[in-house]
């Protein structure tokens, strides 16, 4: 692999956005952005990755997924994880995302985002929908790409104890997205969390909580919640970013999110 720079703290150039960190977690950094892998869960903790929404290029997918050698295989999550079932290798890095720049590296970057370490069990429910995860990838690059903007962006599994077992793998049940851009030379930022549990269940087979239960960071399908609340339930270093969301959701919209069976609309949400 040719040797990339990753994730690059200073790329909204007045303001200094690191990656995320929190302990045991392995930093692996390709073209245009960084995965941080959690080895006992075999998935990644925080993915971080810069978007230059004014030289995005138009690359050819491709489908060459693979582990990373820098990484012992028993440390990431491959296709065994995969095969013959209707979980989707959901990028947490979008593959379009580091996809700009000068065509050689924009294909590179291309080509990065598919090792194994940059994607996580999804249902295709999830993973392919516009209203859930596909939507807020589209409205998070489309934002990009339609102003000109650079942006910072962070996702990865909330990873819980309880997370339900399928091939010796804990399937997380939520993930989240951070979007992070300059504003008045400040750093500016909003988070969404996305819960997977209804869709997962008749995969797995197994009930993952109760129809009562109250999700433990907001709706099922409903974007917004405060980074504050991100960072307790990853435990990832986000102190910065939680003085930066300007746009966490208030008490009267967040009591509102608490029907959480109720579909938010992709267009009803405002970076």
């Amino acid at each position: 692999m040719t040797s990339p720079l990753g994730f690059d703290p200073k790329f909204l150039s007045d303001i200094d956005v690191p990656l995320p960190d929190r302990e045991g977690v392995v930093v692996l950094p390709y073209t245009h952005f960084s995965v941080s892998i959690d080895p006992d869960r075999r998935l990644a903790a925080v993915t971080g990755v810069n978007i230059d929404g004014a030289s995005l290029k138009d690359v050819q997918r491709g489908d060459d997924w693979r582990l990373d050698d820098r990484l012992p295989a028993s440390q990431q999550a491959g296709n065994e994880l995969y095969a013959n079932n209707d979980l989707d290798r959901g990028h947490l890095v979008r593959r379009r995302d580091p996809v700009w720049g000068e065509l050689s590296v924009a294909t590179r970057a291309n080509q990065d985002t598919f090792h194994y370490t940059v994607c996580a069990p999804q249902t295709a429910t999830l993973n392919q929908s516009k209203t859930l995860w596909l939507g807020l990838e589209d409205y998070v690059l489309g934002y990009a790409e339609q102003y000109g903007q650079r942006l910072s962006v962070f996702s990865g599994c909330v990873f819980a104890d309880d997370d339900p077992i399928y091939r010796g793998i804990a399937i997380p049940r939520q993930f989240f997205k951070i979007a992070v851009w300059s504003q008045d030379s400040s750093p500016a930022c909003t988070g969404y969390v996305l819960d997977q549990s209804p869709s997962l269940d008749p995969i797995l087979d197994k009930p993952l909580r109760l129809e009562t239960d109250p999700p433990p960071l907001g709706p099922y399908r409903t974007y917004q919640v405060p980074v504050a609340d991100i960072a307790s339930a990853t435990g990832l270093t986000l102190d910065r970013l939680i003085d930066a969301d300007r746009y966490a959701p208030v008490a009267a919209a967040r009591a509102e999110a608490s029907r959480w069976t109720e579909l938010t609309r992709l267009s009803d949400i405002h970076l």
